[in-house]
C-alpha cells in the first residue's frame, strides 16, 4: 500500500509545481505547498496538455461501471419536468445477475471479487487534486449573467447532463407554499435575486439570499498563482453548487480527511427540507445550518486547510449577523410538492396506484428502509455506518483508495427524485441502482417485482 500513497504524493506534489526530485524528499503533510514554484502560464499549459489525458481516463472508468445512455421514463419527471433517467446502470461481472448476487454471502462476493465495480466509491474526475467542478449548463448561465467564468482549464465535470437535476430547479418556500416556485423558472443569481424575491422576503433573508448568491474566494477560484481559472477569479458562491437552494450536482472532495486519496468525492446535496435537519454534512456531522454555512466559507471552499485559505483570501463570516441571515433563508426551503401523501407523509390509497401502494409496504417492511428513512420527511437525522468494505478488499482506482466509508449521514428521502445520482459521493446513478445497492448491503433479498414496486413508491415521495 505504501507505493501507490507514495506516487500520488509525488503526482499530487508534481501538479502543485514542486519536482518529481523535491516531492519525492517531501514527507507525508496534511497542508497544501503555501509557495508555488512554477510561473502560472507554464502551470497553465501544463495542466491544458494533461486534461484529455485525465478526462480520457475518468470517462473510461465510468463507461466500465455504468451504461450511461439516455433512457428516460415515459410517465415520472422532476419537479419543472426533466425526465427521471430510469432502470439499473450499475453493470455487473460477467455471468452475474442481480438475484444471483443478492443470494451470496459477504465473504464470497469478497473473496470471488464480484462486488460491482458501480459500488465502490466514486473518485473525483481528478483525485490527486479534487476541487469544485461545476457542470456545462451552469458555467454557461453564470457567464451570460454575472460575467464570472467556472470553467476549470485543467478538467471538466464527469456525468453527462441527462444524469444530473434539472437546471434551473424550482424554488418552494415554507412561509410561502401558495407561490409555488418563487424562482420563476429563472437561476437566481446576484443579478435577479432583489427583483424576484423583494416583498416575499423580510429584509433579513433578501441579505442572507445576497450573501448566498455572492462570490468569495475559493481554493481553485481566486486571484492567486495556484488558481485553476484562467483569469484571476472572484470565487465561487454558495449558491453555484446548491444551485436555487437545491443541487446541480456540482462536485468536490470533503475537507476533513487526509491523506488525500483517502478523501471522498462529495456530490452536492439538495438543501431543501433543511430546517427539519438535525445532522449537516455527509460526515461531519455539523450540529446547525449556522455551524455548516461557517464551516464551508471558512474550511471547506479551502479542502480544509486554513493556512491556504489566508494565502487566497478567506470570507470571514460574522456569525451574529451574516451567519444568522444566510441560515434564516436556507432554513425557508421546501420540498417539492407530493400530492399523493397524506399530513404523515404515508400515501393516500384514494391517490395511489397498487405498484405505490405494495412499494410502500416493502419500504416499511421487507426493505428495512423505514428503519433509517422515518416519515414524514423520510430521515431519522442519524448517522449509519454501511460498513460496504465487508464486500471487498481495498483498492487504488483513479487515486481514491477505496476502503471504509465510515459513518454517513441519512438524507432525507422527500423529493428524492429531483436528486440524481445518489449516495454521499455520486456513485449510484439512478434509484433503481440505489435499491440494488442497499439490496446487497441489508441482505433483504427483494424480488424483481418488489424492488419496481419500491422505486414506483419513491418517485412519490
Amino acid at each position: 500500500m505504501k507505493e501507490p500513497l507514495l506516487g500520488m504524493l509525488m503526482a499530487g506534489m508534481a501538479f502543485f509545481g514542486l519536482s518529481a526530485t523535491a516531492a519525492a524528499k517531501e514527507l507525508p503533510s496534511s497542508y497544501l505547498p503555501v509557495v508555488i514554484k512554477e510561473e502560472f502560464g507554464t502551470t497553465l499549459d501544463r495542466m491544458k496538455a494533461k486534461k484529455p489525458e485525465l478526462m480520457q481516463k475518468q470517462k473510461a472508468l465510468l463507461e466500465e461501471r455504468y451504461d450511461m445512455s439516455n433512457r428516460a421514463a415515459q410517465d415520472v419527471a422532476m419537479a419543472r419536468g426533466k425526465p427521471i433517467q430510469q432502470g439499473v446502470r450499475v453493470k455487473l461481472p460477467d455471468g452475474m445477475t442481480w438475484e444471483k448476487l443478492s443470494g451470496m454471502t459477504d465473504e464470497e462476493i469478497k473473496t470471488q471479487d464480484l462486488w460491482p465495480k458501480g459500488f465502490f466509491p466514486l473518485p473525483h474526475p481528478k483525485h490527486f487534486e479534487g476541487g469544485m467542478i461545476f457542470p456545462e449548463f451552469h458555467i454557461k448561465e453564470i457567464k451570460k449573467q454575472e460575467g464570472r467564468d467556472l470553467t476549470r482549464f485543467d478538467i471538466d465535470f464527469d456525468l453527462p447532463d441527462h444524469l444530473l437535476p434539472e437546471f434551473p430547479p424550482p424554488i418552494f418556500l415554507t412561509t410561502r407554499p401558495d407561490l409555488g416556485d418563487v424562482s420563476q423558472g429563472k437561476l437566481v443569481t446576484i443579478m435577479n435575486y432583489y427583483e424576484l424575491f423583494n416583498g416575499i422576503l423580510n429584509p433579513k433573508q433578501l441579505e442572507g439570499l445576497r450573501l448566498l448568491l455572492t462570490a468569495f474566494p475559493q481554493q481553485q477560484f481566486n486571484l492567486t498563482e495556484d488558481r485553476r481559472s484562467e483569469a484571476p477569479s472572484r470565487g465561487v458562491s454558495c449558491f453555484d453548487c446548491h444551485v436555487n437552494g437545491h443541487t446541480n450536482a456540482a462536485t468536490h472532495l470533503v475537507g476533513d480527511i487526509r491523506p488525500q486519496e483517502f478523501r471522498h468525492r462529495l456530490d452536492t446535496p439538495s438543501l431543501r427540507g433543511v430546517h427539519i435537519q438535525r445532522l449537516f454534512g455527509s460526515q461531519r456531522a455539523l450540529r446547525s445550518i449556522e455551524d455548516f454555512t461557517e464551516f464551508e466559507q471558512r474550511a471547506a471552499y479551502f479542502d480544509g486547510d486554513p493556512v491556504i485559505a489566508t494565502k487566497k483570501g478567506v470570507n470571514v463570516l460574522e456569525r451574529g449577523s451574516q451567519v444568522h441571515f444566510m441560515a434564516e433563508f436556507q432554513e425557508l426551503m421546501d420540498f417539492p410538492p407530493a400530492p399523493k401523501l397524506n399530513v404523515l407523509g404515508r400515501l393516500d390509497p384514494a391517490k395511489a396506484t397498487e405498484a405505490e401502494l405494495r412499494g410502500q409496504d416493502v419500504f416499511f417492511g421487507k426493505g428495512q428502509c423505514s428503519v433509517c428513512h422515518a416519515p414524514p420527511y423520510y430521515t431519522d437525522n442519524l448517522m449509519h455506518n454501511l460498513r460496504t468494505e465487508r464486500f471487498y478488499k481495498p483498492r487504488l482506482i483513479n487515486g481514491r483508495f477505496a476502503a471504509a466509508d465510515g459513518p454517513i449521514k441519512t438524507f432525507p428521502l422527500r423529493g428524492i427524485k429531483d436528486s440524481p445520482p445518489y449516495l454521499h459521493d455520486g456513485r449510484l446513478l439512478t434509484l433503481e441502482d440505489t435499491v440494488e445497492f442497499f439490496n446487497l448491503v441489508l441482505g433483504t433479498r427483494l424480488s424483481k417485482q418488489e424492488k419496481e414496486d419500491l422505486v414506483a413508491f419513491m418517485y412519490r415521495l
